[in-house]
């Protein structure tokens, strides 16, 4: 069992369970055993078979490709369940997405495969908080989406376009012309 299988299970368990003074140890016990799991899925832990890139293999489909990166809670997921038939879970806590959740739009007869990828951190480029494998995921895509939180957008959008140019992905520019003799 991986850990993300082992992630849904402890939040079955966790909804199942009714809140009262009788069960907030136990509740306790799975919180800590979450935020446990989720620190390893996040940190890329090669004991526990999260250094595979679990969930991040996604095959490429329809005729573009677009990457929604931003930091965590700033609405990737929002936007990928309301313009497209999937659903991303969404909840109050940061890291409520820990895959690649694919999606597509349908568009003047063109499909559009919508990525919605983990939110980032600085110091991504590094591996910091799986950032590796998240800006990976976006190298293959057509088009990166930044989604910003208005608040704190040209802090965040200063950090998100250092952490992508450290690692080549050209922002707003063409590719170079390269000719070989």
């Amino acid at each position: 069992m991986g850990i993300l299988e082992k992630i849904a299970d402890i939040e079955k368990e966790m909804a199942r369970t009714q809140k009262n003074k009788a069960t907030e140890y136990h509740l306790g016990l799975l919180k800590a055993k979450l935020a446990k799991l989720r620190q390893a899925l996040m940190e890329g832990d090669a004991k526990s078979g999260a250094g595979k890139g679990e969930g991040f293999d996604v095959v490429k489909s329809g005729d573009a490709r677009i990457a929604l990166i931003g930091f965590p809670s700033v609405g990737k997921s929002t936007l990928l369940s309301t313009v497209t038939h999937t659903e991303s879970a969404t909840a109050s806590y940061e890291f409520t997405t820990l895959t690649c959740i694919p999606g597509v739009i349908q568009y003047n007869g063109a499909e559009i495969q919508l990525l919605d990828l983990p939110g980032i951190i600085e110091g991504a480029a590094q591996g910091k908080g799986r950032g590796r494998q998240v800006i990976a995921v976006a190298r293959t895509a057509d088009m990166v989406l930044m989604m910003l939180d208005a608040t704190k957008g040209e802090k965040q959008r200063e950090i998100l376009e250092e952490e992508l140019e450290s690692v080549g992905i050209r922002l707003n520019r063409r590719k170079p012309d390269i000719y070989f003799k």
